[in-house]
């Protein structure tokens, strides 16, 4: 270091001339190592980037309870039942347990007719 005041030349000139010495470990394979990482960063920020921006924003809106009811009617009887035990529960779940105990015996008096009614009354 000098005693005196550097002039700004001096300073940019120097700043210039700083360079990693040509005998650093790994030599040139940790340079191009370096660069390979580097760009592989940079792609993959890149990538990120462009999928965050290039994202739809989709407006789903949930499915109404008639839009269900209306889908179970095509199906058969047993899968009717099943779904409409289905959104019962969802919908109503108390109803849903004091109609549970009925559902395993055997000669169940719980037809579908029933249970779309009970189903209806959450529209």
């Amino acid at each position: 270091m000098s005693d005196g005041a550097l002039s700004e030349t001096a300073l940019l000139a120097s700043l210039r001339d700083i360079r990693l010495p040509s005998d650093a470990a790994g030599g040139i394979f940790a340079e191009i190592a370096v660069a390979v990482g580097a760009a592989g960063m940079c792609a993959i920020g890149l990538v990120l980037l462009l999928r965050l921006i290039s994202r739809r924003k989709v407006s789903v809106d949930p499915p109404k309870l008639q839009d269900h009811i209306a889908a179970l009617a095509r199906g058969t009887d047993a899968e009717r039942r099943v779904g409409l035990l289905h959104l019962l529960r969802t919908h109503a779940p108390d109803r849903f347990a004091e109609l549970k105990p009925d559902l395993y015996r055997p000669n169940s008096a719980l037809d579908i007719q029933q249970l779309e009614t009970e189903v209806a009354r959450f529209v």
